[in-house]
């Protein structure tokens, strides 16, 4: 069995959540949407926590990390404006916790041609978004290297192992990849009217398809 009942039953209750918390985000109350999104993501720490360990202790251990770095960075986007820059950095730290789960090992080096168009994409979104980013210029541009850094070893994980599991986690990280460049896009570029719901409907089912590949 890939996953054990506990893990299944925790998956549907984040989904569950994960719904209630996209409908408090357009409709309200913003105070009820502040718990639920951390909510969901907690629900999804906790089946991963709770997975078997088919993988390496170490990868459960690194998607847990990143895991919980996507929590405090839900908490604090969920906050006033003023705390974006400590969303971004707790983003930024969860994304290195991916990037160290998903990278080749020894014997399985990095596909040029699998990785490379990662890297295009990062450098174009940057690209289009340099013009309104001010002083974030470089947290940004970071941010978007470490994403992209990320989404492109777990596809190379996944085409040189295959499977269930980095099938999964290559899913979520594209999905992570979308979330986090509509968000992107519609803060400092041009406003995207169904932006939220992108983001969140991408953002959620991104975080439990890693966890499910423990």
């Amino acid at each position: 069995m890939l996953w054990s009942t506990p893990a299944l039953v925790l998956s549907v209750g984040a989904v569950i959540a994960a719904v209630l918390a996209i409908r408090l985000d357009a409709k309200g109350p913003r105070s009820a949407f502040r718990i639920v999104k951390p909510l969901t993501t907690a629900l999804i720490i906790a089946a991963a926590a709770l997975a078997p360990v088919p993988v390496p202790a170490v990868y459960k251990t690194l998607i847990l990390a990143g895991l919980a770095f996507s929590l405090l960075g839900d908490y604090a986007l969920a906050l006033a404006e003023k705390w974006f820059q400590a969303g971004l950095a707790a983003f930024l730290i969860a994304q290195v916790f991916y990037i160290l789960a998903f990278k080749p090992s020894p014997g399985y080096p990095v596909s040029v041609s699998v990785f490379l168009p990662f890297i295009l994409f990062g450098l174009l979104m940057f690209f289009i978004l340099r013009p309104g980013l001010g002083p974030l210029k470089l947290p940004v541009f970071v941010y978007i290297a470490a994403i992209t850094v990320m989404a492109g070893f777990a596809a190379c994980r996944f085409v040189d192992r295959g499977g269930t599991k980095p099938l999964l986690a290559f899913a979520g990280a594209i999905l992570f990849l979308i979330s986090d460049s509509v968000l992107a896009y519609d803060r400092f570029g041009r406003k995207i009217g169904p932006a939220q719901i992108i983001i969140l409907g991408t953002y959620f089912p991104a975080q439990l398809l890693i966890a499910l590949s423990v």
